[in-house]
């Protein structure tokens, strides 16, 4: 299907943006992986696989093959969900290792190897060393997303993983201001909405006066 807006990326976290990935933005919920193309689009947009290998796998999947991989994704969603709202407000501890064993399974399936590269632009520039990976199949469009995953278990302070305190708002986000003291996840959506309702509500007393 083609999604009516592109993909939030709001949280400061990829992993998170991921998270994000079904919302209510305006009125109507958007699930930017309902089926498999809506899934190759939102990888595009957060540029975790390159532009060349979605075509590839769109052309080599056989009919349903896309659709059942979002099908894989949405699934881990949901469980990364509950693991990140059970656990946010708080750092992670050794203990709770044992609920992440079936990301550490999917991280076990990545042909990754690193590689060593000449920059593009000018050869005289010192060479590099990339990780790359093989995109043996489709399933292997998952793999970015379970890094992404972990980088967020790793790297962030959950103790600053927040739901956006809008009433009807479903996004997360890390923290990263100063102070912490960020509520919305985004001024043009939540908070703008905040604004206004706080405005009509201190309207109220004057109207009734009047």
């Amino acid at each position: 299907m083609t999604q009516p807006m592109p993909a939030l990326f709001l949280a400061d976290s990829l992993g998170l943006d991921f998270l994000n990935s079904i919302a209510t933005p305006v009125d109507t919920p958007i699930d930017w992986l309902e089926d498999g193309e809506g899934l190759l689009s939102w990888l595009r947009q957060a540029h975790l696989v390159p532009d060349e290998v979605i075509d590839s796998m769109r052309a080599r999947a056989i009919p349903g093959e896309i659709d059942r991989l979002a099908d894989q994704a949405r699934t881990l969603r949901e469980w990364f969900r509950h693991f990140v709202r059970a656990h946010k407000g708080r750092p992670l501890e050794a203990a709770d290792l044992a609920e992440l064993e079936p990301l550490n399974q999917l991280l076990k399936r990545d042909e990754g190897y690193d590689e060593i590269i000449a920059p593009e632009s000018d050869a005289t520039s010192t060479l590099r060393l990339i990780r790359s990976r093989r995109w043996s199949s489709p399933e292997a469009l998952l793999l970015p997303i379970a890094q992404s995953l972990a980088q967020l278990v790793c790297d962030e302070d959950f103790s600053f993983v927040k739901a956006c305190e809008g009433p009807v708002c479903t996004l997360l986000f890390a923290d990263h201001t100063r102070g912490h003291a960020r509520k919305w996840c985004s001024m043009s959506l939540c908070g703008n909405r905040a604004k206004q309702a706080a405005h009509r509500q201190r309207l109220k007393p004057s109207l009734a006066g009047g």
